[in-house]
């Protein structure tokens, strides 16, 4: 066999180059755009939470307002607190469906479920009375439960977060072009 010319090599190469440069950066799309899909489903899980937790909560207020006022940590911050939760969960809620609030969203939405879930753990531990505030079918949930789910929503909220910065190369590479939307 012959060996191939350093001419036929450059003519290869130039030839290889536009192909190579047309799938190259439609791969680093597609991971993006799987990144891009990864942060739209979390916020729209937060979505699906805050507007039915929020509604469930308006829906029955009378209740709401009666068990945060049963709490005794609560209970000075009481009235405050039965509009400021229900109205933030739908405001981070709308942030999330906005592209360029989104990942703003995401960060209070993991620090809305870090502040949930802190109560959670405050009022298993140190209240003999435990009302659940939660709203709709979530209130069925046991108190480790909450916990759990909880903890679940901060994961993706976090892992989201991350993704979107760029620092974990969940689905794409580290040297994806994704920056904050």
């Amino acid at each position: 066999m012959k060996s191939i010319s350093n001419g036929a090599f450059f003519l290869f190469i130039l030839t290889i180059n536009p192909l190579m440069n047309a799938i190259l950066p439609f791969s680093s799309m597609v991971k993006i755009m799987k990144s891009s899909v990864f942060i739209d489903v979390v916020a729209f899980l937060f979505v699906l939470l805050f507007v039915y937790t929020a509604t469930s909560k308006f829906l029955d207020f009378t209740l709401f307002r009666e068990q945060i006022a049963e709490n005794a940590l609560l209970a000075p911050f009481a009235k405050a607190i039965v509009w400021f939760v229900p109205l933030s969960e739908i405001v981070i809620s709308i942030m999330l469906l906005s592209p360029n609030w989104r990942i703003r969203g995401l960060y209070l939405a993991v620090g809305l479920m870090v502040i949930f879930t802190t109560y959670i753990i405050l009022i298993m531990n140190f209240s003999e009375h435990i009302p659940c505030s939660c709203g709709g079918i979530i209130s069925t949930l046991s108190w480790k439960e909450h916990v759990i789910f909880n903890s679940a929503f901060m994961l993706f909220g976090i892992l989201a977060i991350l993704v979107s910065r760029n620092h974990v190369p969940f689905f794409g590479s580290a040297n994806s072009n994704l920056k904050h939307r």
